[in-house]
């Protein structure tokens, strides 16, 4: 039986809507790169304030989060919910939107207005109807998820996660039409961690190649040799890729090289081949500057883990959404080869990232994120708030009846 709307809590306030579409408006008229959400962090708390949330803790220097405790019977299972608020550094060529950023050079193109938006809807509801459950929602208005450093991994290492039952996260799709989801169980992000490797060698005039270490000549291999790490190392399930993304080395075109910088990306959706891998890159890069008697120094900076979700909570998930707007809102997808620092919160709880679909022909949200024309419709936030709240409160429905008496 499908469950209405309003029903025992699982909808969202009526009066809420408003609020979530004012705060995604001014969040893309306003749009703050990674580590700069001042100004959203503000606007953010004045929406809470006006709920009665009066005391949002700051994190990250950008980021808050609130806890909203219910105050319903039953056993307490404590939900955290993300929505992340950071935009990108891209000029955005959307004429067409009445809220179109007002900053030149800066747009939210990966939805995170949307994000945001939706969690402050699980925010209002969970005020809302807190007579209705037991435990803590918690909701983190997150910043940086784009870049360094990285607001996810501030997250874990706050212990911002601690005492909880499950983390629940979502991002718009624009592989999956308007009005359409998707949830997978397992991996459905990849890790994504940056290397840098410096290859010395000795100077000599090209004249007298013999009396000098050519610093090209080991990057080139490398460059080379560590696309077998993926062909002959890795299981094809773990979807590995390595990048080689700058090349630099070299004075003159008479000059042996003595120093050459190479720097890449490692990503898998593996956390067995993420750490293997990072091992072999260092290992490979010492043995090839060996060969040619040079030296090699290797620096790794761990990025985001994959983001992995679990099963039971998956298909609790599919179906809270089932409910609320019918089974053929499920639609399959494909694990995304990109990266989300929500996989810091996959690592530390049980967790689903659910993804909602923003393609939508007719109002020109056809483009992929990171683009200048990419887009999510207001319909499409309403209905990421109304599944996320659904989930959380499954969620929450879930765990009493799982409970021995």
């Amino acid at each position: 039986m499908e469950l209405g709307l309003g029903d025992e809590g699982f909808g969202l306030p009526a009066w809420s809507e408003e609020k979530i579409l004012s705060l995604r408006h001014y969040m893309h008229e306003n749009p703050e790169l990674s580590n700069e959400e001042y100004k959203t962090q503000a606007k953010i708390a004045e929406f809470l304030a006006c709920a009665g949330i009066r005391n949002a803790d700051v994190f990250h220097k950008t980021g808050l989060f609130i806890d909203v405790v219910g105050e319903g019977n039953g056993f307490p299972f404590n939900v955290v919910v993300r929505g992340d608020i950071d935009a990108l550094p891209i000029e955005e060529a959307r004429p067409d939107l009445p809220y179109r950023s007002r900053v030149p050079g800066k747009m939210h193109a990966c939805g995170h207005d949307a994000h945001a938006s939706a969690a402050l809807g699980v925010a209002l509801a969970a005020i809302a109807y807190r007579q209705h459950f037991a435990g803590k929602v918690r909701v983190i208005f997150q910043p940086a998820e784009e870049a360094e450093p990285l607001g996810g991994r501030t997250v874990a290492e706050q212990g911002l996660l601690n005492g909880f039952d499950c983390a629940v996260g979502m991002h718009a799709n624009p592989e999956i039409p308007s009005g359409k989801f998707s949830v997978l169980a397992g991996p459905v992000t990849k890790s994504s961690d940056e290397f840098q490797i410096v290859f010395m060698g000795q100077k000599s005039h090209d004249a007298w190649p013999e009396l000098g270490i050519d610093a090209i000549a080991m990057a080139s291999s490398f460059v080379t040799e560590v696309q077998k790490l993926i062909s002959r190392e890795s299981h094809a399930d773990e979807a590995a890729v390595i990048t080689i993304g700058r090349f630099h080395g070299g004075e003159a075109t008479n000059i042996v090289c003595d120093r050459a910088v190479l720097d890449g990306t490692l990503r898998t959706r593996s956390p067995e081949a993420r750490h293997r891998l990072g091992a072999r890159l260092e290992k490979l890069a010492t043995h090839i500057a060996a060969m040619h008697r040079g030296e090699a120094k290797f620096k790794l900076v761990s990025g985001e883990p994959p983001v992995v979700n679990d099963p039971n909570i998956s298909q609790r998930a599919k179906k809270a959404i089932a409910n609320i707007y019918g089974i053929e809102s499920l639609v399959p997808t494909r694990p995304l080869a990109g990266a989300d620092d929500f996989g810091f919160y996959a690592e530390k709880l049980p967790s689903v990232y659910f993804w909602f679909g923003c393609h939508n022909e007719a109002l020109g949200n056809r483009t992929h994120v990171h683009t200048s024309e990419f887009g999510v419709s207001d319909d499409d936030v309403l209905r990421a708030a109304r599944a996320a709240w659904a989930i959380v409160r499954t969620l929450q429905r879930s765990a009493n009846e799982a409970r021995p008496s």
